[in-house]
């Protein structure tokens, strides 16, 4: 099996489910726990948007050019709260239409911890799974991304933001009343609450009431200390798959973040132990 990689598709059951996406090939990676597990990097790169090869991949597989011109790759992706599409400097309106002025969550999630998150409503529970989190409560609703950003900026104030990603790969965390701490936290943020709604309108954001999701990994035993595997040093990686955990393979040679090498060509071999 050979192709440029992209974010594992996953499936939330008991168990999250996990496809590896190689080219137009998938693989069923749960069945391979206790296996052995080789990625090889070609050493090519291609643009995941006009599928130009490239020497340096940007914003998690795009080329230069495509890095500059596509809203996808703005910062205000990562920084939702600095959007300026109402500014009408967007740099691709329509992709805003879609992605950005839709309705998003602002949810508390237990990764390596208590952490606020946002996401698009298409994206639960693909955005917690991809996060590496075992516990997920959405507690607000709001009406665009801007206005999601600037709620979780305030949140932040007095939780993280940001997964320890190292924490999260040596295993779960203590489980959360994350109703509990939506409890406390609402009120700590009242007055910023109402500004916003006195800006964005009235029936901006809404306050939910949300069944807690739990969510359990296919991971048979986690790492005590983290070795993380870079296809730009070393373009074999391999060793027995021992579970997998937000968009990471656990294996017992270290870790590897697949997402953050999106575009890359490598071919794939599985044997058993």
């Amino acid at each position: 099996m050979q192709g440029t990689l992209s974010k594992m598709r996953s499936s939330l059951g008991d168990v999250v489910s996990y496809q590896l996406l190689v080219g137009e090939q998938t693989l069923d990676l749960n069945p391979l726990i206790g296996h052995h597990l080789q990625l090889t990097f070609s050493g090519n790169i291609f643009c995941d948007a006009c599928g130009r090869k490239t020497k340096k991949s940007y914003s998690q597989g795009h080329c230069f050019p495509c890095m500059k011109k596509l809203a996808r790759c703005d910062m205000c992706v990562m920084k939702p709260e600095t959007c300026h599409y109402t500014q009408g400097t967007c740099r691709e309106p329509e992709w805003g239409d879609t992605h950005c002025m839709v309705p998003h969550y602002v949810y508390l999630s237990n990764t390596s911890g208590l952490k606020v998150g946002i996401t698009r409503h298409t994206q639960i529970p693909t955005r917690w799974i991809d996060q590496g989190a075992t516990q997920a409560l959405p507690i607000l609703k709001v009406k665009n991304r801007h206005l999601s950003g600037l709620v979780e900026v305030a949140l932040a104030e007095f939780i993280a933001d940001k997964t320890n990603w190292r924490a999260m790969l040596k295993g779960d965390a203590e489980s959360i009343d994350l109703a509990k701490e939506a409890e406390k936290l609402l009120p700590a943020i009242e007055e910023k609450l109402q500004d916003l709604l006195l800006h964005f309108g009235a029936d901006s954001i809404e306050r939910l009431e949300s069944d807690l999701v739990e969510i359990t990994y296919p991971v048979s035993a986690y790492p005590k200390k983290i070795q993380s595997h870079n296809f730009d040093k070393e373009p074999v990686v391999e060793g027995i798959l021992l579970g997998i955990k937000g968009q990471y393979l656990i294996f017992d040679t270290g870790v590897i973040n697949v997402r953050k090498f999106t575009s890359y060509e490598v071919s794939v071999e599985t044997r058993p132990a």
